[in-house]
């Protein structure tokens, strides 16, 4: 293909829903803790089988040596530190998720949360001449609009293709395949559209995850960073109720859904 031909038509790919995958979640070791216990003359069980809620509630009861006394279960322990907002003892809780079906328009947005530790798709090695693409509800569900946006994406990959095959032309003199590659990519990227489909991969503690789901699945919130901290959201509450529990959805107008929570910025 040379610089000045028409890239090959290929069918647009189109993503509307985004998909979270919790990928990772901590697990206790009893030993450890036993040990602890005997050392300091101490004796506590906890409750809960999730890893990161038995963390969260050894890191509280370390703040009060309260091992044995006072609240009894778990769940009555943490719910206690959500309500008076000891959010610190939260960031021992840790998931990872894995997000794709998301744009870059997201991302670009998503890494605004500093606490989240991240790995996304690199454009520089990954080839996305046949990448997807995420379209937004409101322009979808508009003929002319939805006509309007795919001539832009279907333009924009042309020209990706083009410069591609032009760049890898440019750079022929260099011996290495691999960097050869990443140099034409990574010059190439840059006409590719905001809504180009991407994956990135999430880290992050029950207070930043809590804050994300606070701002991001409000009802003033960008509707696909809402969709991504409901989904979220309704995973995490399935793995941790007691930690996420007191959140709830409120509907909206156009049949989507807000969250609301009782304790905020815990």
């Amino acid at each position: 293909m040379t610089l000045s031909g028409i890239a090959e038509t290929r069918p647009l790919r189109i993503v509307r829903e985004p998909r979270v995958y919790l990928v990772g979640r901590q697990q206790v070791d009893p030993a450890a803790i036993e040990r602890f216990l005997l050392d300091h003359g101490l004796s506590w069980q906890t409750d809960t089988e999730v890893g990161a809620e038995a963390l969260a509630e050894m890191a509280g009861r370390v703040c009060y040596m309260s091992y044995g006394k006072g609240r009894k279960t778990n769940r009555e322990f943490l719910e206690h530190l959500v309500q008076v907002g000891h959010g610190s003892v939260l960031e021992h809780a840790v998931w990872s998720l894995l997000l794709t079906g998301v744009s870059r328009s997201f991302t670009h947005e998503l890494i605004r949360h500093r606490h989240f530790s991240y790995s996304q798709l690199s454009q520089r090695y990954v080839d996305e001449s046949d990448s997807e693409f995420v379209e937004p509800e409101v322009v979808a569900g508009d003929p002319e609009m939805h006509r309007a946006w795919c001539e832009a994406v279907n333009a924009a990959r042309a020209a990706y293709d083009r410069l591609v095959a032009g760049l890898e032309h440019h750079y022929a003199s260099e011996p290495d395949r691999t960097l050869r590659r990443k140099l034409a990519r990574q010059a190439a990227r840059s006409v590719l559209p905001n809504a180009t489909e991407t994956r990135i991969f999430v880290t992050g503690n029950a207070r930043a995850l809590r804050h994300f789901i606070e701002m991001r699945g409000s009802e003033h919130a960008d509707v696909e960073m809402r969709k991504v901290a409901l989904a979220m959201l309704k995973i995490l509450q399935a793995e941790s109720p007691t930690l996420f529990g007191d959140y709830a959805l409120t509907p909206l107008p156009d049949g989507s859904a807000a969250t609301r929570t009782a304790h905020p910025k815990v």
